[in-house]
């Protein structure tokens, strides 16, 4: 087997960057996106890192995302942002949201964006964690395109539709960040083991007939199963209604795939909370939030969710990143074709 091909994180930003731009995106737009790819392949979540580049250079190149567009945001009210991502990527829309929400929660205690018009928004928990630096805790809905079956059902309606929350803990410590999606796996990682050539493991997802299956392209075409059974549909149908309905976006079962050029935009909705803990508290929250990160460090054996993250980007800051060399192979095509 073809060894990985192994990229300093600066390299990576570039070869990310030179093929979107190839590929019909505007530098600015392009370096949004890169930065979001190679930090997810950083923190060990390849299924939102480069393995995604492949379909985003296609779809900006056959106009399905407009790699030129720029995020408009207007304020329906003082704690209200509305961002139209103009059926481009999601990313520089979630620049423009995570730029404004810390002043309006400042003023407000509260405030919300609702994102329109969107795409694969990534790493749901780096934009939580983005704000959490800044001194909020934050929640994070997105929509996805159909993978899962209501409870019950056996045709896809919800997205994995990812939920993701941050909350600062002190000053000079990480933020403490909880990402999941509602299948027992992201979809992203059964695209990267499919780019890998490799299988994926039992339990993750049924085949188009129902019936379970290891194969990633078996799986993609069938339907994920639900953490929790139905407590898990039933999050992803709350997550449908926070981030499509509340945004004023597509359903899942009505947006186009984000794994290929076909279709139009597919038109997905994320929507984010934030909280300014301080003020909500009255000013103990920092005491609070303390004496509650003491408690689980003491417990023997326990650790704190996403622990894993920061221990993958601190190794991805000395080492780089390690991606297939097929999907090498595939980013390096891009740019021939795209002449």
């Amino acid at each position: 087997m073809t060894e990985p091909v192994r990229l300093t994180l600066e390299q990576a930003d570039a070869l990310v960057r030179k093929v979107l731009v190839a590929c019909d995106t505007s530098p600015d737009n392009a370096a949004s996106v890169a930065r979001a790819l190679v930090a997810a392949e950083a923190d060990g979540q390849g299924g939102h890192g480069l393995s995604r580049l492949p379909s985003y250079a296609a779809q900006s190149r056959c106009g399905k995302v407009d790699g030129h567009a720029r995020p408009v945001v207007t304020h329906p009210t003082p704690a209200l942002l509305r961002v139209d991502a103009g059926f481009g990527f999601a990313f520089p829309a979630f620049d423009a949201a995570i730029d404004a929400l810390p002043e309006m929660a400042a003023n407000a205690g509260v405030a919300m964006a609702a994102i329109r018009r969107s795409h694969h928004f990534g790493q749901a928990g780096a934009h939580c964690e983005r704000l959490a630096e800044k001194g909020l805790v934050a929640f994070v809905f997105g929509n996805t395109p159909k993978a899962i079956a209501p409870w019950g059902g056996t045709s896809p309606l919800y997205g994995t539709n990812p939920i993701a929350f941050a909350a600062p803990i002190a000053a000079g410590t990480p933020p403490l960040v909880i990402d999941l999606a509602l299948s027992r796996s992201a979809r992203g990682k059964i695209m990267a083991a499919q780019k890998a050539g490799t299988t994926i493991p039992e339990g993750w997802a049924l085949d188009a007939q129902g019936q379970p299956t290891t194969d990633p392209t078996e799986a993609l075409a069938g339907t994920m199963i639900p953490i929790g059974e139905a407590k898990g549909a039933a999050l992803a149908l709350m997550v449908e209604v926070m981030a499509a309905a509340v945004a004023g976006a597509c359903l899942a079962f009505e947006a186009t795939s984000l794994l290929n050029a076909d279709g139009g935009p597919p038109d997905l909705g994320q929507t984010v909370i934030v909280i300014d803990p301080h003020l909500a508290s009255g000013g103990v929250y920092g005491e609070r939030i303390g004496a509650l990160i003491a408690a689980i460090e003491v417990e023997e054996g326990a650790r704190l969710p996403g622990s894993r993250r920061l221990e993958s980007r601190a190794k991805a800051a000395r080492e780089g990143v390690a991606i297939a060399a097929p999907l090498h192979r595939e980013i390096l095509a891009l740019m021939e074709d795209a002449g």
